[in-house]
């Protein structure tokens, strides 16, 4: 249990928490190959049986670090910091963000768009789940929707998603990792057909960096 002093901080997004803080490549989506600060927030309700990383889920696990000091990590590395999770959006994002911009750094979220959006982003990556849909605040100001491909249906769950995005949304349909060597024909015969969308490879793995 958190101290009540904690809690509020947490509440006001003065304090996060935080499960980890790395300097890498980004490996996904349309800013695949840029270098970006990645913070990954704990605590996400989603619910994916796929996600690869389950350990984010309990936010509890993940002790809630100053939001100054995030901010003081991230400008060390890079001029783009990736909030990911987790869900980060289940936290209050205003701080994180506007201190994350005093530092001039540009601000991007990974989110599944399932709660309303709190902060200011430089780029909106909406990857949205079956499980717990996205709120229209998320489909609204997304610059990227990326839909993940574990079967054929989830082709139909991407359609149904682009109709509800924004039109300036850039659409991208990416395999689950573990079914990667099935799905990848199948996306990329799919694009082909409809060239709307954009095929996204989770190039970190091949890569074999976080």
């Amino acid at each position: 249990m958190l101290n009540k002093e904690v809690q509020l901080a947490v509440e006001k997004g003065d304090m996060l928490p935080l499960m980890e803080e790395f300097y890498t490549i980004q490996g996904e989506g349309f800013h695949t190959g840029t270098a970006a600060y990645f913070i990954r927030i704990g605590g996400c309700d989603v619910g994916c049986h796929w996600c690869d990383v389950k350990e984010s889920w309990n936010a509890a696990l993940h002790p809630p670090t100053e939001t100054d000091i995030i901010v003081a990590n991230a400008k060390k590395y890079a001029d783009t910091v990736v909030v990911t999770g987790g869900e980060p959006l289940m936290w209050d994002m205003h701080v994180l963000t506007s201190k994350l911009k005093e530092q001039n750094l540009k601000v991007h979220i990974e989110t599944s768009g399932a709660y309303e959006v709190t902060g200011s982003w430089d780029w909106f990556c909406l990857s949205p789940k079956k499980n717990k849909l996205p709120v229209q605040s998320a489909y609204d100001i997304a610059n990227e929707l990326k839909v993940i491909i574990y079967n054929k249906h989830d082709f139909i769950f991407a359609e149904e998603q682009a109709a509800k995005v924004n039109p300036n949304a850039i659409l991208f349909l990416q395999p689950e990792w573990s079914k990667n060597a099935e799905m990848t024909p199948l996306i990329v015969d799919y694009v082909m057909q409809n060239p709307k969308w954009r095929v996204s490879l989770q190039t970190h793995k091949y890569l074999n960096i976080p």
